[in-house]
């Protein structure tokens, strides 16, 4: 093999590794859990499009995972880390303000995890 193939051939070789498609594959995002803070908020017209009412069993999601709405009403499976008290839930909003694994739910949701006073609680979280 000539030199200037040999080159060719490497500067090839680290081209296709650079532009391989690294971290996770499109659509498992929402197939691993997530662990973050578990806030509440009092709903009303969410970023989904859809009004809800402080009743329903909801969340909003970070803008990172949110996706242009692409998981509006999607199931998640909700689990306070401290207690095991678990519930499940309907994406319905954004929340701009929240971390990346971080959820702001519903009162009626939040309630069925920890108390309202309590105010932050460690969750875990995923997609059904």
């Amino acid at each position: 093999m000539s030199r200037i193939a040999f080159i060719a051939f490497l500067f090839a070789l680290i081209v296709a590794v650079v532009a391989a498609p690294s971290g996770t594959p499109e659509g498992t995002i929402e197939k691993r859990s997530r662990t973050g803070r578990g806030t509440w908020f009092n709903v009303g017209l969410g970023a989904c499009g859809k009004t809800n009412k402080d009743s329903d069993k909801i969340i909003a999601i970070s803008s990172k995972i949110y996706g242009g709405g692409k998981h509006c009403d999607r199931k998640v499976k909700i689990k306070n880390t401290k207690n095991g008290k678990t519930a499940t839930a309907k994406v319905r909003d954004e929340c701009p303000g929240c971390g990346a694994n971080d959820i702001d739910m519903s009162p009626s949701l939040f309630k069925q995890l920890g108390s309202l006073d309590e105010g932050v609680l460690k969750v875990s979280w995923d997609f059904n």
